[in-house]
């Protein structure tokens, strides 16, 4: 399983690596809304938390799907407008950028938590699309009535739902993330000049070798593979291909492939260390529960949401009850829990406890 980027006949000078500081701030909200995710971000997320106030608390669960679920693609906007634009040099010029995408790209970008938009074909028009917006409501009760509220608002009025984006993305970087980047951006422009350099000297293939091992470079091919739990494609095609280093998004590894915008590869810089194994004991009947291929592509899922066997089935081409079989074999190793939510039965991985099978594991289903 693999995330493919179509590079043939790409230009040398349009494989460019950069830094983006919105799509940092999405990785930020993430570790604060998953700190389970993120152990070595524990001291920073505990201090942000401590101090955040209680109202900008309130609004940063609103949404958070937009970054606690998925990454959504909003905090990349400039993938999405045309001519391979380059993020903003700061945080105001991207959301900028982010008020150039239309109503219909904002829009398909913030429901990818409803996994309306598969990234090899053309986006669904939500707006003007009936039976789409219905879809849209349906996929989000199951997540939950604050999804429900964010989406029919999303969908009754864009430009409202945008600008409190914009100004909760503000509030912010004014609470906690502009000191952050004022720290971070020097150690990720230091990663850009340093991979930029290797590119140059070295070619595509070793620059891409020192992103990370997960990423190669099929020359016969023309095309970058990422070896991800999933499966997806796309083109660079004469806009070009950018790369950019995280700190605060390790251990994910993201591609942005959506239809139509310009590909990026979002890749982790350091490296915090992980909880110690578990026992043998343990470790061999998790093990076990995890050698089928199935399992992990469900782990990947339910690493980063609550999902109903319906909707994992969906998702996975599936009938219910081979689901509900794959989902028992997890949770008795005590993988997985369960919950209620009014007539839906979710469950989720317990990423503490995948966390202590090591952080082979644990980065590959996340990345």
């Amino acid at each position: 399983m693999s995330v493919s980027i179509d590079i043939a006949g790409l230009r040398p000078d349009r494989v460019v690596f950069v830094t983006a500081p919105l799509a940092e701030l999405g990785m930020a909200l993430h570790a604060l809304s998953e700190p389970a995710h993120h152990p070595g971000l524990q001291a920073w997320a505990t201090g942000v938390t401590a101090r955040l106030d209680p109202h900008l608390a309130d609004r940063m669960c609103e949404a958070d799907f937009l970054w606690r679920t998925t990454f959504s693609d909003v905090f990349m906007p400039f993938a999405g407008l045309p001519g391979g634009t380059l993020p903003g040099a700061t945080l105001a010029e991207e959301l900028d950028q982010l008020d150039k995408l239309t109503d219909e790209q904002f829009v398909d970008a913030a429901l990818e938590f409803v996994c309306l938009s598969p990234s090899d074909d053309p986006p669904p028009l939500v707006l003007s699309d009936p039976e789409v917006r219905r879809r849209a409501l349906e996929t989000a009760v199951a997540r939950g009535p604050q999804q429900v509220r964010f989406t029919q608002r999303l969908l009754d009025d864009p430009p409202a739902v945008r600008a409190w984006l914009r100004r909760f993305l503000e509030d912010c970087d004014e609470a906690f993330f502009a000191a952050a980047w004022s720290r971070l951006s020097h150690q990720l422009s230091a990663d850009v000049r340093h991979k930029t350099e290797l590119l140059r000297r070295r070619g595509l293939a070793q620059a891409l070798a020192a992103v990370s091992p997960a990423v190669s470079l099929d020359e016969r091919g023309g095309r970058i593979v990422v070896d991800k739990v999933l499966e997806g494609r796309t083109s660079a095609g004469p806009d070009g291909l950018l790369l950019m280093p995280t700190s605060l998004g390790r251990p994910h590894l993201s591609v942005l492939h959506r239809a139509g915008w310009q590909p990026v590869l979002h890749y982790p810089v350091g490296s915090p260390e992980l909880a110690s194994p578990p026992s043998v004991e343990e470790l061999t009947l998790r093990m076990t529960a995890l050698s089928h291929p199935v399992r992990m592509r469900l782990c990947r899922h339910l690493a980063r949401s609550a999902y109903t066997t319906s909707d994992l089935a969906q998702v996975h081409g599936m009938t219910a009850p081979e689901i509900s079989r794959h989902l028992g074999v997890l949770k008795k190793a005590g993988l997985v829990t369960t919950r209620r939510r009014g007539r839906y039965v979710l469950h989720q991985l317990d990423v503490a406890v995948v966390a202590r099978l090591g952080s082979d594991f644990l980065e590959g289903i996340l990345r």
